[in-house]
């Protein structure tokens, strides 16, 4: 039965939640949630069917575990049910589930929310609460479990800003220090599974001190948004971008499955090869598109006085974990000061920059 076929569930809100995948990987009270009235279904198979068969409000998805099959899974749960489709994501996970939140399917989004795991059971019943105008639905959920824990809207509103408030810098809107790492030790430890590669980026603006003394601090705040702007218009929509002090940021560029025209998934890339060509591309981009920025806030000499310096370190050739990964990219970011400044220089080529590479 199609989705235009279907009866519409009274309010389109059912009678409980439905969660797939392992849980244990996505709450610390996993047990107590087994145990509690959530329909657990160990496999997106089961989920498939447990949803056409019965009316659910929500349906949690652990995305651990799905790759490549997550797509047609969510958009098999959208024909087969009314639920809201709530991720369940690993901080590595972040991009695709923000990928997916925005995709389209049937002139619906192919999942409605994420959430970044683990967490309490708490966090996913508030998180899906605020879906539900209906109080009275929101106390059939669980067995009533989701209304003791259902918040009104201000409160909904500031549990999200104090996620924000964890994860992003608050002058920038970039990722800060603590998700910067956090992530590229998850996606670290995804690419030693997967053979694929992992490439950190580090840079610094140069003479930012010099700027902040002769226009004032408030100038050098725009500078640093402007390099925010600007660097994450030249990455990819996977790339995760952060603010790690400072003037210091840090761009970490991840291999993700790639598909070609025909749909069949390409051959991955061996981790064994030399820094990923995107990588340093975006780099030179970064650098060519700040060099042509206009900074009117610099007076009419702004334009293209603006430069960084950085060091480009690779998972697995220049390290094995993200503390080393991160010496080695400041030690090439410190001798591309050294030799001048206004450059990105690879590990292991100090008398070679990315400029130099066709």
């Amino acid at each position: 039965m199609g989705a235009a076929d279907r009866p519409i569930y009274p309010g389109r809100e059912g009678q409980g939640i439905l969660l797939t995948g392992d849980i244990s990987t996505a709450f610390f009270d996993a047990d107590d949630i087994a145990a509690g009235g959530c329909e657990v279904c160990p496999n997106m198979l089961d989920a498939i069917d447990a949803a056409a068969r019965k009316s659910f409000a929500a349906i949690g998805v652990v995305m651990s575990g799905t790759s490549g099959k997550l797509v047609s899974a969510l958009r098999a749960l959208r024909e087969n049910c009314d639920a809201r489709i709530v991720l369940l994501a690993q901080m590595s996970e972040e991009p695709r589930a923000m990928q997916l939140v925005g995709a389209s399917y049937n002139g619906r989004s192919v999942a409605d929310d994420y959430l970044i795991c683990p967490v309490r059971f708490s966090a996913l019943l508030t998180r899906i609460s605020h879906f539900f105008v209906d109080t009275a639905v929101r106390d059939r959920l669980g067995g009533g479990a989701v209304g003791s824990a259902a918040v009104d809207a201000a409160t909904e509103k500031k549990i999200r800003q104090l996620e924000k408030l964890a994860t992003e810098d608050d002058l920038t809107g970039l990722k800060n220090r603590r998700y910067i790492w956090e992530f590229s030790r998850q996606i670290i430890e995804r690419a030693k599974k997967e053979d694929r590669r992992v490439t950190l980026l580090v840079f610094d603006v140069d003479n930012l001190k010099h700027y902040n003394d002769l226009y004032g601090h408030p100038a050098g705040d725009e500078i640093l948004k402007q390099v925010a702007v600007l660097i994450r218009r030249c990455c990819r929509n996977h790339d995760v971008v952060g603010r790690i002090g400072g003037d210091e940021f840090a761009v970490v560029f991840w291999d993700t499955a790639q598909r070609r025209a025909g749909g069949a998934q390409s051959e991955r890339r061996s981790a064994t090869a030399d820094h990923p060509i995107e990588a340093i591309s975006i780099a030179k981009r970064f650098v060519k598109e700040l060099g042509d920025a206009e900074l009117d806030l610099l007076g009419p000499e702004g334009k293209g006085v603006l430069a960084i310096s950085g060091g480009l370190a690779s998972f697995p050739r220049d390290g094995s974990t993200i503390e080393e990964l991160f010496r080695q990219a400041d030690k090439a970011l410190l001798e591309a000061k050294r030799s001048g400044k206004n450059r990105i220089y690879l590990v292991g080529k100090p008398q070679s920059d990315i400029s130099d590479i066709d």
